[in-house]
């Protein structure tokens, strides 16, 4: 992600900082930028650098295309369905309800109207059509490129992640291990001077056991 400094962008636009401010703020109202705000260490005040959200601008323009296509294809429509009537003189089209209520006669300068041909204009329609859909299919292949992209960084995120967990796993299996042993070794050691203990009893033991019997034998 590229961040560029509000001033920079001012200086680049030959605006002013606060012009430049309420553009950038419109644009991050409709989600276009957004921006992280850092502290100067020396000056001490808060500088915004802002990245452009090429995403959302896609997703914003391909709504725009399907809207204007809608609409024309709603021009289309009528062309074809219904006549329109067209003053020579001033140039004014009306639909036929329009003409009809007026008599065929032109409001602006009293010309009676004739019937307009809307061959022209239906090619001109359909060819505006024909362009919008191939752009709307370029933006479609940008926002998959992008949602690629985006998926293979989750990828490498997720990757990134299991594989920190599956090291935290080894080093506390380790730290386990190893206090594990320290246990066993320990218990050992327990064991052993238990034994010992044991041992110097029962020969303490049967040393006095003798001297019971030296006496008893005296």
């Amino acid at each position: 992600m590229t961040l560029f400094n509000e001033f920079l962008i001012a200086k680049k636009l030959e605006l002013t900082i606060n012009q430049t401010r309420n553009i950038l703020y419109k644009l991050s109202d409709e989600g276009l930028v957004s921006s992280v705000r850092k502290k100067d260490k020396k000056k001490g005040w808060y500088t915004y650098f802002w990245t452009f959200n090429l995403d959302r601008a896609l997703i914003l323009l391909q709504k725009i295309i399907i809207r204007d296509i809608e609409q024309l294809e709603h021009q289309l429509k009528n062309r074809k369905e219904k006549r329109f009537y067209k003053c020579k003189i001033c140039g004014t089209e009306v639909t036929e309800e329009t003409a009809l209520l007026h008599d065929f006669m032109c409001d602006e300068c009293g010309e009676v109207y004739e019937l307009s041909d809307s061959s022209n204009m239906i090619n001109d329609i359909t060819g505006q059509i024909t362009k919008l859909k191939k752009k709307l299919e370029s933006v479609g292949v940008e926002l998959e490129i992008i949602d690629d992209k985006k998926a293979k960084k989750l990828e490498i995120e997720n990757k990134r992640i299991e594989k920190e967990k599956s090291e935290i796993r080894a080093a506390k299996k380790v730290e386990r291990d190893k206090l594990k042993k320290k246990i066993v070794k320990k218990a050992v050691k327990v064991k052993k001077v238990k034994t010992a203990i044991k041992g110097k009893k029962i020969a303490k033991k049967k040393v006095l056991v003798n001297k019971a019997l030296r006496r008893k034998k005296q």
